[in-house]
């Protein structure tokens, strides 16, 4: 497989993880942790993009928590492309500023828009289908989304409507943002809705012309940054003019509005994903994944120096260097660090990110 020289990887790796506490924390968030084998989360992202990009052409998008371990973990991509944000304001400030640095630099340049901690079983059909949609993506004013065939009826994901085939790829109709259940199972059983797996492809022009369309207060002041950028002004710039940015997910800002304009004139394509995603979300969506694999009989997964389990099934315990005995229960999540314990059910796991806001509430920085 060759790689591009128009193709830049834009990796999105500044959220907290606030699921995965009490392991996620703001300076050892949830991408640098190796929750699903010996690399972290953004190495197993960077590696498998790898084959399309050389390190040069890679961008990181973080926070200051974060960026000095990234340093480490992602050495070869160049020091002055691993941005840390003055302030978070979403995706859709994030991935602009690059797409408007990259045009000054490539005019034919393709970004690829990259969550940090996603899971990807079938890399080489992961890396054919962002081939097919960069090809799709450099060929005109497109936008290509990667969408997930549904499983279920998820309330936690937005969704895609497709319409037909046009040029391998299917045109888009319309973006649904989270559901309710009800609408969810309608979608799941009508077919020909998509999981938005938050994976973009679009050209630098294609994404700044956007952006000026529809976030024109935004687009003049990431235009202003990047033109900075390689500068000695470009710090101090960006600091002063990123926190006027609109704090707004690319989604809100250019999906929606550009799919409003209609099937034929959103130029907007949707790429079945068909390569074996999970966005391993919270402690229920991990230990499903893993138990997946493991096939445990009783379902119990435990990260212990030793255990003894009593009719207890479906658990998921991550207490290493304890001896953990489980009697008696089902359906727990228990995870023990040297400063906190987590004990929930694998039906409320999703609210743990509310831990993290009482946390910040009560001035409690250590434990977050």
């Amino acid at each position: 497989m060759a790689k591009n020289s128009n193709f830049h990887p834009v990796i999105l790796a500044g959220g907290r993880g606030t699921r995965f506490w009490p392991l996620s924390r703001k300076k050892r968030a949830k991408q640098l942790l190796a929750l699903d084998g010996k690399q972290t989360m953004i190495q197993q992202t960077a590696a498998r993009l790898l084959p399309l990009a050389p390190t040069v052409q890679f961008w990181i998008i973080t926070n200051d928590d974060l960026r000095p371990a990234i340093l480490k973990q992602l050495p070869r991509i160049p020091k002055p492309q691993i941005l840390a944000e003055p302030v978070g304001r979403n995706t859709a400030p994030a991935i602009g500023l690059a797409a408007f640095i990259l045009l000054q630099q490539n005019p034919d340049a393709v970004l690829g828009l990259f969550p940090s901690d996603h899971v990807i079983a079938d890399e080489a059909r992961y890396r054919a289908t962002l081939e097919q949609g960069i090809a799709i993506a450099a060929a005109g004013p497109t936008i290509v989304v990667l969408g997930i065939r549904p499983s279920r009826a998820e309330t936690g994901y937005g969704y895609i409507e497709a319409g037909p085939m046009n040029g391998g790829a299917l045109r888009v109709r319309r973006f649904t943002e989270k559901p309710d259940a009800a609408k969810a199972a309608e979608f799941v059983a009508a077919g020909n809705y998509f999981w938005n797996s938050g994976m973009f492809l679009w050209s630098a022009r294609t994404l700044a012309d956007a952006l000026r369309e529809h976030l024109p207060k935004t687009a003049p002041l990431l235009e202003e940054i990047a033109g900075c950028f390689g500068t000695r002004k470009f710090g101090a710039t960006f600091r002063r003019l990123y926190p006027k940015c609109e704090n707004i997910s690319v989604d809100y800002a250019v999906l929606e509005p550009r799919s409003a304009k209609g099937e034929l004139a959103s130029n907007i394509f949707c790429l079945p994903a068909d390569f074996r995603w999970n966005d391993l979300g919270s402690w229920t969506a991990l230990h499903e994944h893993h138990a997946a694999k493991a096939n445990p009989a009783d379902g119990n997964l435990v990260a212990a120096s030793g255990t003894f389990l009593l009719n207890a099934s479906r658990n998921y315990v991550h207490a290493p260097g304890k001896f953990v005995a489980a009697v008696g229960v089902s359906d727990l999540v228990v995870v023990e660090t040297s400063d906190a314990l987590l004990i929930t059910t694998r039906q409320d796991a999703q609210d743990v990110g509310k831990v993290v806001k009482h946390l910040d509430a009560k001035k409690l920085h250590k434990l977050v």
